[in-house]
C-alpha cells in the first residue's frame, strides 16, 4: 500500500491546515504515520494512527495542536493542524508501517510521493 500526502500550503502563525492521506493502493498496513522534513535536519515523527483501533499517538511537540482523524470509507488519514507555529515548517509526509520496528519511526514507514509543503509565516 502506498498513500500520498497532500493540502499543505502557506499560512500564518497561528493558523490551520489540514492534511490528507488517500492510498494509491489497496492498504494493508494496520498504521499511518505522519511524519515532518524540515531543510538540513533528519525526518521526525509527528503522529500515529490505526485503521482499526487504538488511540492517536502525538509527538509532543504537537500534542494539543495536532489532531490525526481517519475515514475507513474513504481509505484516507487526515491531520488537522491549529494554531501553528513557524517552527512547524517542512515538508510532510505519511507513511504506512512496514509492520517491522517501531512505529515511532521514520525508517519502518514506505512513502509515496514528495510530500506536502507546510510552510508557517511570522
Amino acid at each position: 500500500v502506498q498513500l500520498q500526502a497532500s493540502g499543505g500550503g502557506l499560512v500564518q502563525a497561528g493558523g490551520s491546515l489540514r492534511l490528507s492521506c488517500a492510498p494509491s493502493g489497496r492498504t494493508f498496513s494496520n498504521y499511518v504515520g505522519w511524519f515532518r522534513q524540515a531543510p538540513g535536519k533528519e525526518r521526525e515523527f509527528v503522529a500515529v494512527n490505526s485503521w482499526n483501533e487504538g488511540r492517536p499517538f502525538y509527538a509532543d511537540f504537537v500534542k494539543g495542536r495536532f489532531t490525526i482523524s481517519r475515514d475507513n470509507a474513504k481509505n484516507t488519514m487526515y491531520l488537522q493542524m491549529n494554531s501553528l507555529k513557524p517552527e512547524d515548517t517542512a515538508v510532510y509526509y505519511c507513511g504506512t508501517w512496514t509492520e517491522y520496528g517501531s512505529t515511532l519511526d521514520p525508517r519502518n514507514y514506505n512513502y509515496e510521493g514528495h510530500g506536502t509543503q507546510v510552510t508557517v509565516s511570522s
